[in-house]
This record gives C-alpha cells, sequence and structure tokens, in this order.
C-alpha cells in the first residue's frame, strides 16, 4: 500500500524529538516500511526518519511557532497555518496514494485535505479543539466523510461529542528496541516538554517530598513556564535538570530509575513517556487523568493518583519499590507493544480502501 503520512509542520521530525506524536510518527513510518508499505512522510524542513522516507515540504518550522499548540493559552488563529498546507498538500497531490494519513494538529490541516484523490485518514492527537471539530464537520458536508482515529479510548469519549470517530490508534512504542532492567534503580525520572500541561513542576516537588533525588530532562517549550515554574526549582537539591535527549537516552535514564513520574495537569490523550517506562521495566506514578488508565495497570505496574494530590503521589513514590519490574516490562510487550498499533493501523487503511 502507497501511504502518505503528514506531519505536524511545526516542529521537525528527528531526535530528540519534540513531543510523543512526532516520535510516534517515526515509529510509524519505519514500521509500516518494514511492513512492506510504500510511506512517504510529508514533513518540515531538518526532518530525518532512518529507514523511512521524507518528502521534505520546504517549511521551515519557525515560521509557523505561533501555532504551536498551548494547552493552557487560547488556540492559535488557524489561518496561520493555511498557507502552509496548501503547499503540503500541492504537493501530496502530484503522487497517486492509496491513503493520505493526516497528523497535524491544525484545522487547515483538515480542510484542505479534502479533494485529494485517495481516502483521508486523519488522527486527533490532542484533546478536542473547536477549530478542528468544524473543519471536520465541513468536510464532512462536502462529500464522503474522512476517516478519523483518536490515540485513546478516553480521548474518543470525548471527541465523540463533537464528532463521529471511526478508530482508536494509539501510538505505543517499539519495545523490542527498548532495554530494560530487572534491577531496581534510584532515584525518579520526568520526561516530557516543559510546559503547564505535562507537570514537570509538580514531577519535582513530588520528588521532593518523596525524599528522592529526581532526574528532569525536557526543554523549555514554554518560556513563560519554564521561567516561572522550572527555573525556581532549577536549583533545589536532588533536582537535576538535562536538556531534551534522543529517545535512546531517556529510555537508559528510565531502566537506571526506581520510577517515572507522570503528574500530567490536563486529561492526557495518550502518555508515550508513561508506557516507554514500563517497557524499560520502571513503574510509573501518575495523576489519574486522560488515557493513563489505559497504559498504566494500577497497583500493578504504578500507581494512579487523585489529580494534583502531592502527597499522595510522593506516598507511591515510596510504594513503587514493592513493584516487579518485570510485570511493567510484560505489560508493556503485550499491551503497549508498536505491533499492536501497526496492526491497527493496516486494518483502518484496509477498511477505508475498500
Amino acid at each position: 500500500m502507497k501511504v502518505a503520512l503528514i506531519a505536524p509542520q511545526v516542529t521537525v521530525i528527528n531526535e530528540p524529538q519534540r513531543g510523543g506524536s512526532q516520535a510516534f510518527l517515526s515509529d510509524l513510518a519505519r514500521g509500516l516500511t518494514r511492513r512492506g508499505h510504500d510511506v512517504h512522510v510529508y514533513a518540515a524542513s531538518g526532518s530525518d526518519i532512518p529507514g523511512a522516507t521524507v518528502i521534505d515540504t520546504g517549511i521551515d518550522p519557525q515560521t509557523l511557532a505561533a501555532t504551536l499548540y498551548r494547552a493552557s493559552s487560547p488556540a492559535p488563529d488557524p489561518s496561520l497555518a493555511e498557507a502552509a498546507f496548501a503547499g503540503v498538500y500541492a504537493t501530496v497531490r502530484q503522487t497517486r496514494y492509496d491513503v493520505v494519513h493526516n497528523h497535524a494538529f491544525d484545522a487547515p490541516a483538515v480542510a484542505l485535505a479534502a479533494g485529494l484523490g485517495a481516502p483521508v485518514v486523519h488522527t486527533l492527537h490532542l484533546p478536542p479543539d473547536r477549530a478542528v471539530t468544524a473543519a471536520l464537520r465541513l468536510v464532512s458536508q462536502d462529500g464522503g466523510p474522512p476517516a478519523v482515529a483518536t490515540v485513546s479510548a478516553s480521548q474518543a469519549q470525548a471527541w465523540r461529542r463533537a464528532v463521529r470517530v471511526d478508530a482508536i490508534l494509539p501510538p505505543l512504542v517499539p519495545t523490542a528496541s527498548i532495554a530494560w532492567s530487572r534491577s531496581a534503580g534510584a532515584g525518579a525520572v520526568f520526561g516530557g516538554r516543559l510546559s503547564p500541561e505535562k507537570g514537570a513542576a509538580q514531577a519535582i516537588d513530588i520528588a521532593r517530598a518523596a525524599g528522592v533525588p529526581i532526574d528532569v530532562y525536557g526543554d523549555a517549550y514554554d518560556a513563560g513556564y519554564a521561567r516561572d515554574q522550572i527555573g525556581p526549582r532549577r536549583d533545589l537539591p536532588g533536582v537535576t535538570m538535562h536538556p531534551g535527549v534522543p529517545r535512546a537516552s531517556l529510555w537508559a535514564a528510565m531502566a537506571r530509575a526506581a520510577v517515572v513520574l507522570y503528574p500530567s495537569q490536563w486529561d492526557e490523550p495518550f502518555g508515550m513517556a508513561a508506557a516507554e517506562a514500563q517497557a524499560c521495566g520502571t513503574p510509573v506514578v501518575a495523576f489519574a487523568r486522560g488515557a493513563l488508565g489505559e497504559v498504566i495497570a494500577d497497583e500493578r505496574t504504578g500507581f494512579l493518583v487523585p489529580p494534583g494530590d502531592i502527597r499522595a503521589a510522593a506516598g507511591a513514590v515510596t510504594r513503587a519499590a514493592g513493584i516487579s519490574r518485570l510485570a511493567c516490562r510484560e505489560h508493556a510487550e503485550a499491551h503497549l507493544d508498536l505491533e499492536r498499533s501497526l496492526e491497527a493501523h493496516e486494518r483502518l487503511y484496509q477498511r477505508v480502501t475498500s
């Protein structure tokens, strides 16, 4: 099958990845290629996916910086991305594809994908958005509606209040490529962008309340948040800050840790770092929000505590030593492995092309 994957154009796709959707798109492209599909990834200039074909859209991500998603801010003006995606789809039209699969977050990426001459799939990586909802409704009125997927059952439930959801395509992780440790390590790890919704500041507070050191890996996605919330915590005892690192390096850090912290401040659409942590054999302590209950087996591969409850999370950190690291790994292999997601993608592609 010949497949076009449309990447978010606001960031490049390369290591270190800028987010979970970018990391998964890289895994998806390589996985589908490995399974014999002819896959083209339309990505911003500077993108690189070893083992997959990347089509340079000629877009400088910096020109779209104003469209960068921030959960705590109003949605950006959709028109800012219109010219970019008009150009992307003009290039896509030059090649005949069996399926065009859009992973971009912007409403124009949905609206302008109509009339491509191939079945279209849109994966919604983010919580419900008015502009994206309006675009999906509009293109559904103009002809055969595109297929719509979400990344978790929790997210599907939220989106189904506004649009039809045809499939769940979770961004599962390549467990075979992730080395794990049977032996418990020391300290806590947080890995993710430094923005309000991901909860790096809360991770630091939890670790300090539990009396354990923490290594925080992530770049300043939100400059104000990094300055106001991370800055005052950066030099606290037991806190070590690291920039974003390639995924293999983050996996190694997770495997060395006693626990990975995931105190999301929003309804997490999926929670890829929580899945990766379990593949490393490391239990996860998380706030019970969004899809994290689908990723973490509470009291077997980690602990889900009430959202915002730092004290409960700190208590769970001290209990994490009782979690079997083998159980974490086995859960990841059985339920969170990339091959399951690739199979789900193939089933949907076959359905929309039949």
